[in-house]
């Protein structure tokens, strides 16, 4: 199974919304980035992913699990733009910060150091591995 970030301003969508959805999950919505789009497009039922609170917190805070693959977003009647649906699976014991991200040499070419914008990006078994470490999870 593949892994992800999905990054959210968290007075706009935040973990603990996230949660209240459930095993439903809830549409990730509202992507206007074609790489981000075609991330999407890449996922399966299963792969899991980071949630990350951007710019409110700017921290790693729980783990995700895509629940329906790549359908058109019902936020647009434009074709171009798919979404996923993901639903919370836990949080992390502890929430990483970008600026500990930033610190830890294991994880310089990490997406989220190197494109930092992108709002759903790939993550590697290895940063996974080092991220959950960090949050006091196992991976």
């Amino acid at each position: 199974m593949a892994k992800w970030l999905f990054k959210s301003e968290p007075d706009v969508w935040g973990w603990d919304m996230q949660v209240a959805r459930g095993d439903a999950g809830e549409e990730w919505n509202g992507v206007r980035n074609y790489l981000a789009r075609n991330n999407m497009r890449a996922m399966k039922i299963g792969d899991q992913g980071f949630f990350y609170h951007s710019n409110i917190g700017k921290e790693i805070v729980g783990i995700v699990e895509v629940c329906a693959e790549s359908h058109p977003d019902s936020t647009t009647d434009d074709p171009r733009w798919d979404c996923v649906d993901i639903r919370a699976l836990r949080p992390l014991v502890r929430p990483v910060t970008l600026a500990e991200v930033k610190a830890d040499p294991r994880l310089q070419e990490m997406a989220l150091v190197k494109s930092m914008r992108l709002s759903v990006q790939p993550v590697t078994e290895e940063e996974w591995r080092i991220v959950c470490e960090l949050g006091g999870v196992e991976p």
